[in-house]
């Protein structure tokens, strides 16, 4: 299978427990989507291995997950720091109006008034109050947008486009 159809859906954390169980670090908005899966991809020197889970909890609303094979606590921390994958058609459905990261990463960017391409989300940021994307334009500028309906008027995931209305917006270099 090939790289593009991995999803990053967390990273290995330290050790817990004695029997080779590991901490999870979640990179995604349901943690619980760990206590149903049967196995799971971990990135090893650049290839994607998949491995069978034999159980899995929540501790304090973070996964904690015992992969066969792992049975110390040695074993448990040579994983530290590895990526945690899933393939596409194992995704959570997502409720109308929310978005996969990775679908709009490098999605161009419209102005609604102008029709400009003002740029490529190369990053969406996450903040308590809304999430930002962060876009930039040809000459390496960025721009901020915040994921609000004030400033985003349409996403398109198929056809990779997000139109803005970039009015009232400020760009990182003041123009």
């Amino acid at each position: 299978m090939s790289p593009e159809k991995f999803i990053i859906v967390g990273k290995l954390g330290r050790r817990r427990g004695v029997r080779g169980e590991i901490n999870v670090t979640p990179a995604t908005d349901f943690p619980e989507r760990f206590l149903d899966l049967k196995e799971i991809y971990v990135e090893t020197r650049g290839a994607w291995k998949r491995v069978k889970i034999l159980s899995s909890t929540l501790v304090g609303g973070r996964p904690v997950l015992k992969l066969s094979g792992v049975n110390t606590p040695e074993e448990a921390s040579k994983l530290t720091n590895l990526s945690l994958a899933v393939t596409s058609d194992q995704l959570v459905d997502l409720p109308d109006g929310t978005f996969y990261v990775f679908d709009l990463v490098g999605s161009a960017v419209i102005d609604l008034e102008s029709e400009e391409k003002l740029g490529t989300i190369v990053d969406v940021q996450r903040y308590p109050a809304n999430d930002v994307y962060l876009v930039e334009d040809e000459a390496g500028r960025e721009l901020m947008v915040p994921a609000v309906a004030e400033f985003v008027k349409q996403i398109d995931i198929a056809n990779k486009r997000v139109v803005i209305l970039r009015a009232g917006l400020i760009d990182k270099t003041g123009s």
